[in-house]
């Protein structure tokens, strides 16, 4: 099987989350994405995350080696893109 791009990691991503902006830059094995997602709100950076690993469901076990991600909702994107820090 074939290493994904970032135009089908991108694709995968598109088909399992309603995202208002997404981008996927990577080697074919690692990856990076940033996600704008309206799913995202009230849930926490763990939680996000593990949204987009549904998402992707399988392919993170078999063609997706490493995929680092920011997860922000649409206010925080509109806001210049930084997710508020976990309270502690």
């Amino acid at each position: 099987m074939a290493d994904p791009n970032p135009a089908q990691v991108r694709s995968y991503l598109a088909a399992g989350l309603a995202c208002e902006h997404l981008e996927v830059e990577g080697d074919g094995r690692h990856f990076f994405a940033t996600i704008v997602s309206a799913e995202f709100e009230g849930l926490t950076r763990v939680r996000r995350h593990q949204r987009v690993y549904a998402a992707l469901g399988e392919r993170m076990r078999e063609e997706i080696h490493a995929l680092s991600m920011k997860t922000l909702t649409p206010a925080e994107w509109a806001a210049g893109g930084a997710a508020p820090q976990a309270s502690h």
